[in-house]
């Protein structure tokens, strides 16, 4: 898939205001400094589209960005030690889950996780969630930059395999990405053109 145009479309916090827009969307969410923005950033070719930033927990809102004229990027808050108040963490963790159960426009979610950690508690937990609801999703491997090749495939094996001792009979799609080096980034939109192609055909 050619990225042709990337425009950010709005941002809110209330699900029924999201875009009225019949297209298919495909929402990024993971733990605070995973590397949301930079991945966002390097699929679309667009370095401001999604706001970077050293301080974990910037992204608050659920902000749509309109890729090609016919699909939605949707970027999430990430979950975890963003620094914010319990207050607002209950808010956040609200929308969050009412976008995903109430929300008929997404078609799959990709979860973000740092290739270089062992599997974390509140990642496992909102995969099962989310396998729970019945929303597919996709692992996207991030920062894989930051290890030897070697270490890589190390690591995302025991990753998938702790998923299938603990989660699931099979292991969801998976990518393996590094946003400096553009590493994944075909695999990934190929991925989304394709379930476009089978959702237009159908």
């Amino acid at each position: 898939m050619k990225i042709t145009s990337a425009e950010f479309v709005m941002s809110n916090s209330d699900v029924s205001q999201c875009p009225k827009d019949r297209l298919p969307e495909y929402v990024f969410i993971g733990r605070s400094n995973v590397g949301k923005s930079s991945l966002i950033n390097m699929l679309v070719n667009h370095k401001g589209l999604a706001k970077t930033s050293g301080r974990p927990g910037k992204t608050q809102l659920i902000n749509h960005f309109k890729i090609n004229n016919n699909w939605f990027l949707v970027d999430l808050p990430g979950y975890g030690y963003a620094r914010v108040s319990k207050k607002d963490k209950k808010t956040f963790q609200k929308y969050i889950t009412e976008y995903f159960l109430k929300r008929k426009q997404l078609v799959s979610a990709f979860v973000l996780v740092d290739s270089r950690h062992e599997p974390q508690k509140i990642d496992m937990e909102f995969m099962e969630w989310l396998g729970t609801n019945g929303i597919p999703f996709a692992i996207v491997f991030t920062k894989a930059d930051k290890l030897k090749p070697g270490a890589v495939t190390s690591q995302v094996n025991s990753y998938l395999q702790h998923l299938l001792d603990t989660l699931w009979e099979e292991t969801p799609p998976y990518f393996v990405t590094s946003s400096s080096k553009h590493l994944g980034r075909d695999e990934l939109l190929q991925y989304i053109n394709e379930i476009n192609r089978s959702i237009t055909s159908g």
